[in-house]
């Protein structure tokens, strides 16, 4: 007859072996990947430098943004060819980055919950 310490080696096998074959199988594998997902949710919710990265994505495509609407303010009412070209050449960019900004925050925003930096605008609006 086996022992004790004999069954406890087997059933420790066998429950090894069933959780091996568990973890390849479409549920196993489903309920562990959103375990994953969840985890990687918690760890971008409460991550510092996530936060940090999208705050300075947003801070730089702010002030690419305003720095072209300048420009476009500038120069749309130039006499000058050139000038007007310019100014439309800066509408076009400004324009851009309101839409990639405005993705982009789109994407991110669950990143700040409900405390949204003040300097962070929620929306961009183009240049008519």
């Amino acid at each position: 007859m086996l022992d004790f310490l004999d069954k406890l080696i087997i059933f420790v096998l066998i429950l090894f072996i069933l959780l091996g074959c568990f973890y390849m199988t479409p549920w196993g594998r489903a309920m562990i990947n959103g375990v994953d997902y969840v985890n990687h949710r918690i760890d971008e919710y409460t991550s510092y430098d996530i936060k940090k990265d999208v705050e300075d994505t947003c801070r730089a495509m702010i002030s690419s943004y305003i720095s072209d609407e300048l420009t476009w303010r500038q120069y749309r009412e130039s006499e000058s060819e050139e000038q007007r070209s310019w100014a439309d050449q800066a509408k076009m960019r400004a324009n851009k980055t309101a839409a990639s900004y405005n993705h982009y925050v789109l994407k991110n925003k669950y990143v700040w919950g409900k405390n949204v930096p003040d300097d962070i605008k929620i929306e961009l609006s183009y240049l008519e």
